[in-house]
C-alpha cells in the first residue's frame, strides 16, 4: 500500500516536531509521509512537485498566503481526493466556518488535539481511497465504454452493408436486411453471399443470450456457415456441418437459431434448413400471407451428431420472402403483452406491393409503435428478398 501524503502549512515551527513525534510510528511503516510549508505560498510550490499529496493540514492565519487563499487555489485544482483540514484558533469560528463553507474536509482548534486529528486523518484517508476506487471504477466503466463502441462498428462492419448485394441481377430480384442490436452489441446476425452463378445462401440467426458473449459466437457462427454454404452442399447439409463445428466451440451451452436457405434465382425455388429458428413467412404478390411449416430441426452449436432435413418452397414473380428474429414477434410493449405472430401477419399482409426496403422499415415502424416507451428487450432483423422476375 502507498504512503498516505499529507502536507503540514503553519507558520509555527513546533508543530512539525509534534506531527513527526506524534506519528512516528506510521512514518516508519511507510503508512505516512509528511512535508512541511509555512505559508500559502510554499503550500503550493510543494504541491505542484509532489501531485500525489492526499491531505492538507492548514493554519488559516498565515503571512503571505492565509489558508482560505490556498483553499480557494486548491479548490482550482478539482481533484475531490484532496482532502483539506483547517486549523485556527478555538476563537476563531467565523473563518472555520469559511472554510467549511468553502469545501474544508474537517476542521481542528488549537491548541491541537493530536488524538483527535489522527481520528479526522483516518476519516479523511477512508473518503480519499472510497473516491479514488470510485475514479478507478468510472475509468474502467469508460474504457469498457469505448471498447463496446468499437465491437458494435466492428459487428456492424461483419454483416453484409452493400445493397443491392448483387447488382448483376437487380432484374430478377430484390434484396434487404437490417440489424438493430438490444445493446451495444447483439446476438442476432444475417448474411447472404454467390454460391454460383444461379444460386445464392441466405442466412438468418439468433444467438442465446446477449452481449459481448453473444457477439462473440456470432462472428464465429457467421464465419462458420458462410464457409460451410459456400461449398456449395444442401442446405440440410450445411447445418449438420455447421453445428458439428460449433457444437465443439460452444461455452456455456451456447447456440444459434438459424434459416439457411438456398435461392435459385431462374425459377424462384429454395431449399431451407430451419435449425429452431422462426418461421419466415412468403408476402403473395396477391396479398395473401404464408408462413412457412414450424422447423423440424434442432438449434445448431449445443447437440454434435445431429441430422437436419431441408424443405423446398417457391416464389412466384411479385412474391417476397421476409425472414425475421424472434426480436420482432416477441417484442413487448409496457403492459408486457407481445407483439405477435398475428399481429406481424397482418401487418404483411398490406405490404404485397412494397420493395423490400420499405417492407423492413415499415415492420420496425409497427414493431415501435406497439412497444412504445418499453426498452427493447432482444436484437431485432429482418432479411427480405423478392422476386421481380
Amino acid at each position: 500500500m502507498d504512503s498516505v501524503k499529507i502536507l503540514s502549512v503553519d507558520d509555527e515551527m513546533d508543530l512539525e516536531l509534534l506531527l513527526t513525534q506524534y506519528f512516528r510510528r506510521k512514518i516508519r511503516k511507510g503508512e505516512y509521509e509528511f512535508f512541511f510549508a509555512h505559508n500559502g505560498l510554499e503550500a503550493l510550490t510543494i504541491l505542484l512537485n509532489q501531485k500525489d499529496i492526499s491531505i492538507i493540514l492548514s493554519d488559516i492565519n498565515m503571512p503571505e498566503m492565509d489558508g482560505l487563499t490556498l483553499l480557494t487555489k486548491i479548490n482550482e485544482m478539482q481533484n475531490p481526493a484532496l482532502k483539506c483540514i483547517m486549523v485556527s484558533a478555538y476563537g476563531d469560528m467565523g473563518n472555520i466556518r469559511s472554510a467549511m463553507n468553502n469545501g474544508a474536509f474537517d476542521f481542528a482548534t488549537k491548541p491541537i488535539d493530536l488524538d483527535d486529528l489522527a481520528i479526522t486523518i483516518e476519516k479523511a484517508v477512508e473518503q480519499i481511497d472510497y473516491i479514488r476506487r470510485s475514479q478507478q471504477e468510472h475509468d474502467q466503466l469508460e474504457s469498457l465504454k469505448t471498447d463496446l463502441a468499437v465491437a458494435a462498428e466492428i459487428q456492424q462492419a461483419i454483416l453484409p452493408r452493400i445493397f443491392p448485394p448483387f447488382p448483376e441481377n437487380d432484374a430478377e430480384m430484390e434484396l434487404a436486411a437490417r440489424m438493430i442490436p438490444a445493446k451495444d452489441v447483439g446476438g442476432d446476425f444475417y448474411d447472404f453471399f454467390r454460391i454460383d452463378k444461379d444460386r445464392i445462401g441466405l442466412v438468418i440467426a439468433d444467438v442465446s443470450g446477449k452481449g459481448i458473449p453473444a457477439a462473440i459466437f456470432m462472428a464465429v457462427s457467421r464465419t462458420l456457415i458462410r464457409t460451410v454454404g459456400m461449398q456449395g452442399i444442401t442446405s440440410g447439409e450445411c447445418m449438420k456441418k455447421s453445428n458439428e463445428l460449433l457444437s465443439k466451440e460452444s461455452i456455456d451451452c451456447m447456440f444459434v437459431t438459424v434459416f439457411y436457405a438456398i435461392y435459385d434465382i431462374t425459377t424462384g425455388d429454395f431449399v431451407y434448413c430451419n435449425a429452431g429458428h422462426n418461421s419466415p413467412v412468403i408476402i403473395k404478390a396477391n396479398g395473401t400471407v404464408e408462413m412457412l411449416p414450424v422447423s423440424d430441426n434442432c438449434m445448431i452449436g449445443a447437440v454434435n451428431g445431429l441430422d437436419y432435413s431441408s424443405h423446398q418452397a417457391h416464389l412466384d414473380v411479385g412474391d417476397t420472402l421476409l425472414m425475421y428474429t424472434d426480436g420482432v414477434n416477441e417484442a413487448m410493449n409496457e403492459a408486457s403483452e407481445e407483439y405477435g405472430d398475428e399481429r406481424m401477419l397482418h401487418f404483411l399482409g398490406h405490404q404485397s406491393g412494397s420493395d423490400c426496403q420499405t417492407i423492413i422499415d415499415q415492420q420496425l415502424a409497427d414493431v415501435k409503435a406497439f412497444t412504445g416507451n418499453a426498452a427493447q428487450s432482444d436484437d431485432i432483423t429482418l432479411m427480405a428478398l423478392k422476386r421481380k422476375a
